[in-house]
């Protein structure tokens, strides 16, 4: 069973169709409990930083996700999901962030892009080169040479963070229930993962 985190800073339902597509049984889950039981869980989010991770700390869900990765329990985050796994954001900087990797998202500081980064890049996953879907304001930006995991870039203006594997956590910055086959195949993938 995959679990949906439901704290209030997610488009849920593109994330179950996508899932319901590719077989795969989901549900919502707002409590404690049902976050460290899941086989495999997901933290979705749309939105403010600062926001999200307000709620994530209200509604008790940040020191949960934090047991269950401690715990070794397969997380994958997506979009604004993915920069919480971090320490925190230029968007909010007195918001921590989950900190269960090393690292801060960044605006796209460049004058001559467009923010935000909306619509499709290439991505670079190694032998699994494609395109996705993307619509953020925030980046994190890309794993140094050397760092633990296996990690994707995409590129606007600079390279940036599109996806990641290491250990029990994931992450992709684009949304892979948007970016067609590609994305589909890229989260059945990462829920594979143990």
């Amino acid at each position: 069973m995959i679990g949906i985190v439901d704290y209030g800073c997610g488009n849920l339902r593109s994330l179950e169709n996508a899932l319901e597509f590719l077989g795969l049984e989901s549900r919502r889950v707002a409590a404690r409990e049902d976050v460290l039981a899941m086989d495999r869980l997901i933290l979705p989010g749309v939105g403010h930083f600062g926001h999200a991770g307000a709620e994530l700390a209200r509604r008790g869900l940040g020191d949960a996700l934090k047991e269950r990765a401690a715990l070794g329990r397969p997380l994958l985050g997506i979009c604004l999901g993915m920069q919480l796994l971090f320490e925190g954001s230029e968007e909010a900087p007195d918001t921590p962030g989950l900190g269960l990797l090393p690292g801060r998202a960044e605006r796209f500081a460049d004058p001559s892009l467009k923010v935000p980064h909306m619509g499709w890049s290439a991505v670079d996953f190694g032998d699994l080169p494609g395109a996705a879907y993307f619509v953020h304001s925030y980046f994190v930006p890309a794993f140094p040479a050397g760092r633990e995991g296996e990690a994707a870039t995409a590129r606007y203006g600079r390279p940036f963070l599109a996806g990641f594997r290491c250990g029990n956590l994931a992450g992709f910055q684009f949304h892979p229930e948007k970016s067609g086959a590609y994305g589909l195949n890229l989260l059945k993938e990462a829920l594979a993962w143990s």
